[in-house]
């Protein structure tokens, strides 16, 4: 059977017709709604039964909780495009969504329940999307992907390592745990968003007929910086104070943004689903350099804003623009992003300045605070407003 074919033949909800619905849809309402759980615990007015402080509950939600369910349903949509082989469709998609819930509810309540169970749970999944990715990739012969495989492997090994320091009394929002799963996503971006952005800006330029096209993607430029991308982000994950880390921090900066130039982002102003894969692939670079000098002069910036760079700006941005872009894509409908789509985009740049705005004018960091947080909100509570129908609607998805 085709991809199309297969999805007819599912007769239970449209939602689990193919992997990016039900992870996209609920991945950006999971993220609106841990923010608002967030904003209560700092206010005071409500208290999680969980065994994670709020500071790294908070950040396992958004790093592992939120993006785990966004790499699930890029990778389950991406991988039978890059192996020729069938989707995960039906109630085999419909159970892993199911584990995906079942480790957020676990999280949350986790001082009800006995230690290993949301642990189990929340390992669970990451563990049998590897082994759905691995059967597809090994099956349609298609190893280069590979590594994409590897990165979701230590994501996961991350993941394990989070919920070891809490239990053992660290303070995880700052231990390795967390700084190798941001070092797993970082390279997830650079990996894969080197091979997206160039192509779709490539693919534009030339349907509109114009010229002065960007670098193909993965020239060999691409591949020294993706090897010092990696030496670079190892430092920082085992010695994040090390000047030798910084210093790799600062050089790894510099060569995304020459490499982001390459791929001539400005000439996409007219497209908005163009333009903001660019921008939130500039975080990455941006998180890289402010992280660096912080590391070579703390006592001039602190790292909070560049770890906030990353992961509020560079992964919440990229995220939403991929997933605004797959789920038109594969609805069917025009790739181009109206008012509300660039509207969603926009409120996470600004919920990025307000955030980092707050680290920098502690006087004014409770307005800060609070604006970057429903800024957030609306972002992700946006998505699931405009393509809501889309990813929960009957209509039969193109091969």
């Amino acid at each position: 059977m085709t991809t199309s074919e297969q999805m007819r033949h599912w007769t239970g909800p449209a939602l689990f017709s193919y992997g990016f619905r039900p992870f996209f849809l609920f991945g950006a309402i999971w993220a609106a709604l841990a923010m608002v759980a967030w904003i209560a615990m700092l206010s005071g007015f409500a208290e999680l039964p969980t065994r994670l402080d709020p500071a790294s509950w908070h950040a396992h939600e958004f790093l592992f909780g939120y993006l785990g369910a966004i790499i699930a349903g890029f990778l389950l949509t991406a991988v039978p495009s890059w192996t020729g082989r069938l989707p995960v469709v039906g109630w085999p998609l419909a159970l892993l969504f199911a584990v995906w819930v079942a480790g957020r509810v676990l999280i949350a309540v986790s001082a009800l329940v006995p230690l290993w169970l949301p642990v189990a749970v929340d390992l669970l999944f990451p563990v049998a999307l590897a082994l759905m990715i691995l059967r597809e990739i090994v099956a349609g012969r298609n190893w280069r992907n590979l590594v994409v495989l590897a990165l979701l492997a230590v994501f996961t090994i991350a993941n394990l390592l989070f919920h070891l320091e809490a239990a053992g009394g660290v303070y995880a929002a700052q231990g390795i745990g967390l700084r190798i799963g941001i070092a797993a996503v970082l390279m997830m971006i650079s990996l894969i968003g080197g091979r997206i952005v160039p192509s779709f800006t490539r693919n534009w330029l030339v349907a509109a007929g114009q010229g002065d096209l960007p670098a193909p993607p993965m020239q060999r430029f691409d591949k020294a910086v993706l090897l010092l991308t990696l030496a670079a982000l190892i430092c920082w994950t085992i010695a994040p104070l090390w000047a030798v880390s910084g210093a790799a921090l600062i050089a790894m900066g510099a060569l995304h943004l020459v490499r982001l130039a390459r791929w001539k982002g400005y000439r996409t102003l007219a497209e908005p689903l163009l333009w903001v894969l660019h921008l939130g692939y500039l975080f990455v670079p941006l998180g890289a350099l402010i992280e660096g000098f912080a590391i070579l002069a703390p006592d001039l910036l602190a790292p909070g804003p560049a770890q906030h760079m990353w992961m509020a700006g560079g992964f919440a941005l990229m995220t939403l623009a991929v997933m605004a872009r797959a789920t038109l894509g594969h609805t069917g409908q025009a790739l181009t992003a109206g008012a509300g789509s660039t509207a969603m985009f926009m409120c996470i740049v600004a919920s990025v300045a307000f955030r980092i705005g707050a680290s920098l004018v502690p006087g004014a960091s409770a307005g800060l605070y609070a604006a970057s947080a429903l800024l957030w909100i609306a972002a992700f509570a946006g998505f699931a407003l405009i393509y809501g129908g889309a990813l929960i609607g009957p209509k039969p998805l193109r091969a």
